[in-house]
């Protein structure tokens, strides 16, 4: 189908429908998709639980942002060195994945760490807080109080994980390719306008 290889990284905001969008331009595509399988890669790797490394990977240095933000998370979840060993654990599958295959890569700063890969496209997805609401109560089945506080939650542990590693929040256009708002096409339809978009750019029928 593709007459050469390329990457895809999509980076997103929570209740975006960033995810399941990611996983239908790579089915749509035919191309392989890389989201969690990373972490357990890495935990392999590093020969640590998984559950270590989901709490480590998007809570790092935390407090860097707001001093006080990290007492959310208890002692014992981990140290800085802990968090750099599995963010190069991470970078080193995530360059191998891009080398091997044509693929769709999901956050893990994979835009920063292949950024300097000829052939790949950035993509940011983000929705408005009214439509990600939505999602979270209707699709995730959290309630009102407790989806609004994971979508501040989980956007600041990746806005940080993100400045931590690659020094530019996740939303910098300077280094994304493509920014689309989710919630103006729907997940069907972001993921056709990015599919078409991604044909034109590497020229496949």
């Amino acid at each position: 189908m593709e007459k050469r290889k390329y990457v895809i990284t999509v980076t997103r905001q929570f209740g975006s429908m960033g995810r399941p969008i990611a996983k239908l331009i790579a089915a749509k595509l035919d191309i392989a998709y890389y989201d969690r399988d990373l972490v357990d890669q890495a935990a392999k790797k590093l020969n640590l639980p998984v559950s270590t490394v989901n709490e480590e990977e998007e809570t790092a240095k935390k407090h860097l942002i707001n001093p006080f933000r990290y007492m959310e998370y208890p002692i014992g979840r981990g140290t800085t060195s802990t968090q750099e060993d599995i963010f190069e654990a991470q970078k080193n599958i995530i360059q191998f994945l891009a080398e091997k295959e044509t693929c769709v890569i999901v956050g893990r700063c994979s835009d920063f760490v292949l950024s300097e890969m000829e052939n790949a496209m950035h993509i940011y997805i983000y929705a408005s807080n009214e439509a990600r609401l939505k999602h979270c109560i209707e699709d995730l089945g959290m309630d009102e109080k407790e989806a609004k506080r994971m979508i501040v939650s989980v956007d600041e542990a990746r806005e940080a994980y993100h400045m931590n590693f690659a020094g530019y929040k996740p939303d910098d256009k300077r280094f994304k390719d493509i920014m689309i708002d989710s919630s103006f096409l729907g997940v069907e339809g972001t993921a056709d306008l990015l599919v078409d978009v991604v044909k034109r750019r590497f020229h496949v029928e």
